[in-house]
């Protein structure tokens, strides 16, 4: 059995959570909620008790002692949006012979408040635990833990904000019986939709303990992932192969899912399309979406911009996207410009 001063060491240590410091600034307020675990007495009537202001570092003794059924310490944070958005990062249960457990999600995406990925982009969990027992006498508690993944589509528009994760689909359960770390690689997420490019959710990973006869089974850390659809744009205003004369049209710039932390670039060049090809940036037709938290939809309109292009012929404007994942191609268009005034006439001498 585990000795106390271990057991809130272990608890105090979800204080300096990365998500912790990755989260704190003007726009999110965190505190940790602590859990007593008391058996047979209903969930409702534990006793909780909220740590706030905590630091984005740093160590703290915990509000209440820690009873034999054990306590769970949840860390959450508060987005200062009307009305506030609650998002539970992280959560820890402690006990005289509870295992320890973490839950770690990367992706591609290097945006660590809460971790996210596109619908056409992999994923990683890595799930350790350490003080698993394996004698013969040790309580059937302390040899094992149990990793649950769920899965909670947001609907074809949905943000997650709101939206009760109770209902979420189990996927699946695993038991893990040895220290260590088990890494899972997603090449792709589950999240249902015939369009797979456009599907939108979070999965979620969660380890929690074995039920005996000081507690029921709780959840010793929990990370999930959010999943947002792949953007789609296009240009109009102007036609493949059109041939304009003179004055620029205007042209309208569309794009539909702009991945959270992406900007939106149009641009022109000279000749046929080629890709990674760095034109004149067309003003007023893109636009910076660096501090967006979900995905957003672009609409501009640009007129008046027959400076960009400097000579007649062939040219090409394209829609971009820049994103953690790259800069990618929405759409263009190839036209061919002609402002010369050809003058045609004759000229007539009388003798």
């Amino acid at each position: 059995m585990k000795q106390l001063p271990s057991i809130i060491a272990a608890a105090m240590g979800l204080l300096s959570s990365p998500l912790l410091a990755a989260t704190t600034g003007s726009t999110f307020t965190n505190f940790i909620r602590q859990v007593q675990i008391q058996a047979g007495v209903p969930e409702a009537n534990w006793v909780e008790w909220d740590l706030q202001n905590i630091a984005a570092t740093g160590e703290s003794l915990s509000p209440l002692a820690i009873n034999p059924g054990g306590a769970r310490f949840e860390l959450w944070t508060v987005k200062g949006t009307t009305p506030p958005v609650n998002y539970l990062l992280d959560s820890r249960y402690v006990g005289t012979y509870v295992p320890i457990a973490q839950v770690a999600i990367t992706s591609q995406d290097p945006y660590t408040s809460i971790p996210r990925t596109r619908a056409d982009h992999p994923f990683v969990v890595a799930v350790t635990v350490s003080g698993l027992l394996a004698g013969a006498g040790d309580p059937v508690a302390s040899k094992s833990v149990n990793l649950l993944q769920h899965m909670q589509s947001y609907g074809t528009t949905g943000t997650g904000i709101g939206i009760d994760r109770t209902q979420a689909t189990l996927l699946g359960t695993q038991s893990l019986v040895q220290n260590g770390t088990t890494t899972l690689t997603f090449p792709t997420n589950s999240i249902p939709g015939a369009n797979r490019a456009k599907v939108r959710g979070e999965q979620r990973y969660s380890v929690f303990s074995v039920a005996d006869y000081q507690a029921p089974s709780s959840q010793l850390a929990s990370q999930f992932v959010q999943i947002w659809p792949v953007a789609n744009g296009s240009i109009s205003g102007i036609t493949n192969n059109q041939l304009i004369r003179f004055q620029m049209p205007a042209v309208t710039f569309s794009v539909t899912d702009v991945y959270p932390g992406s900007s939106v670039i149009t641009q022109a060049y000279k000749g046929a399309p080629a890709l990674n090809t760095v034109g004149t940036v067309i003003a007023g037709g893109g636009k910076n979406y660096h501090s967006q938290t979900i995905p957003v939809n672009h609409l501009e309109s640009v007129s008046n911009f027959g400076n960009v292009f400097d000579a007649d012929g062939q040219w090409t404007i394209e829609l971009l996207t820049d994103t953690p994942f790259g800069l990618e191609r929405l759409d263009y268009v190839t036209f061919t410009l002609d402002r010369t005034i050809q003058m045609n006439g004759s000229v007539n001498t009388i003798d």
